[in-house]
């Protein structure tokens, strides 16, 4: 088994419109991109199951509520990083969430989410393959037609790590 430095469930929610929603984050003063897009997640607590933990990062981040067996996990990113707070290898697995529409609620934000989360878009495919905007994670614009179609890769896609 491996010992990563930190896992995290993320969830890749698309709407009935095809758009998937992304959260803008603050990066630190030394970073010149300033800010970059992410997917929906955070970190998975001790003794948390990585799908519990996704459905429970997409009710806090942007309230709205899932049961397990209506996400579909559809990639995988490892890597290393030193972020300071943590140092070593890193691992994201992507859930797919498919709603209608939903109206971003960030009732339920942590103190450490509210300093850095700064906003939410719902993105097209042609948006983020076009966008010099820092994406998260990459790949994401290669995958996203796919998904979109109902092609959903078996095993779970591994994209390129961010850091």
């Amino acid at each position: 088994m491996v010992d990563y430095a930190r896992r995290t469930a993320r969830v890749l929610l698309l709407d009935a419109a095809d758009r998937l929603l992304l959260v803008r984050s603050e990066f630190g003063p030394d970073d010149p991109r300033g800010h970059g897009w992410f997917t929906p997640g955070g970190g998975i607590d001790d003794g948390e199951d990585v799908l519990a933990a996704a459905v429970r990062e997409l009710d806090e981040e942007v309230g709205l509520r899932a049961a397990p067996g209506d996400l579909r996990h559809v990639a995988v990113a490892t890597g290393r990083a030193d972020l300071g707070w943590a140092n070593g290898l890193f691992r994201d697995d992507f859930y797919l969430h498919r709603v209608d529409r939903h109206e971003v609620d960030t009732s339920g934000l942590t103190e450490f989410e509210w300093t850095h989360q700064t906003g939410f878009r719902w993105w097209t495919a042609a948006e983020l393959a076009a966008t010099d905007e820092a994406i998260f994670p990459r790949g994401l614009a290669e995958l996203l037609p796919d998904l979109i179609a109902g092609r959903l890769p078996d095993p779970p896609a591994a994209l390129t790590w961010h850091h």
